[in-house]
């Protein structure tokens, strides 16, 4: 059976991050890429110019469509951008008893442009987590979530995870791509507590746009194939730290370019097929 995963989230015009690297992403893992756009934006390697929200009762006809017909085996959620919109994506979810829901709590664009208005901070964490099975906030987005500051040790950005944990998400990736030093670590606090820490070098380059939504969608598409979260994770990391050290070979835009989504079938010299 073909595993389906969908994507719920904000098309990128400009190809690197939203529903267009999610669908990069689900390919790549060959798994089968559906899509409910909730936002476009006008945006390129530099900035997002502009962002229209989908209005809230096609962004339903669009859950209704795609779940009436397709057995959908995870959910990858990233940029919403409007109280209207969380509101209508958790009433679809809660509507088709959706399964394997990642949450991405997008706010801020690689190039620095916000995605989400700010009194919609409070609607994600109480209409979300609750149905998600695992939230991915990188550092800024998860002192963000809390109102605090950024975590900068290992203690810090545990007791972070805890307290995600504790406003209703079963499951707590904070990502450590923000951090620094040579390496890049990844925090999963699993429900009940078992912690496991997941490790990758960090790679310099400003050709990092999308990499959240890839991480989380990678994650999405091992578990709509039947990975137990954890190697689902584990996995994931695996993909976007190579996706990230291929990044500088595919180089495209001005500003922060994407990461290299199909690093694995591309020769890494001319961009041709092996």
């Amino acid at each position: 059976m073909t595993a389906i995963a969908l994507t719920i989230a904000g098309s990128d015009s400009s190809g690197g991050a939203g529903i267009q690297a999610d669908l990069k992403t689900f390919a790549a893992h060959q798994v089968y890429g559906a899509s409910v756009i909730v936002a476009l934006t006008a945006q390129n390697t530099t900035g997002v110019s502009a962002i229209h929200a989908v209005p809230g009762d096609f962004v339903t006809q669009q859950m209704d469509a795609t779940f009436a017909d397709l057995d959908v085996a995870a959910v990858k959620i990233g940029m919403l951008a409007t109280v209207e919109v969380i509101k209508t994506v958790a009433a679809g979810l809660k509507r088709h008893n959706a399964r394997n829901i990642v949450l991405d709590p997008v706010m801020v664009a690689a190039s620095g442009s916000r995605l989400l208005e700010e009194n919609a901070v409070e609607a994600i964490k109480t209409e979300l987590f609750p149905l998600a099975t695992l939230i991915t906030p990188n550092l800024p987005e998860a002192a963000a979530l809390l109102g605090t500051s950024l975590a900068e040790t290992e203690d810090a950005i545990d007791e972070q995870a805890v307290r995600l944990a504790a406003l209703g998400a079963a499951n707590v990736l904070i990502k450590g791509g923000h951090g620094s030093g040579d390496t890049s670590t990844d925090l999963l606090l699993l429900a009940g507590g078992t912690r496991q820490r997941f490790n990758a070098p960090r790679y310099q380059t400003r050709n990092t746009h999308g990499t959240g939504c890839t991480l989380s969608s990678a994650i999405a598409a091992n578990l709509a194939k039947g990975l137990a979260l954890p190697e689902a994770v584990g996995h994931a990391k695996t993909y976007i730290t190579a996706a990230i050290a291929a990044a500088d070979q595919v180089p495209v835009g001005h500003g922060h370019g994407p990461v290299h989504h199909f690093h694995h079938w591309w020769d890494r010299t001319d961009g041709s097929k092996p």
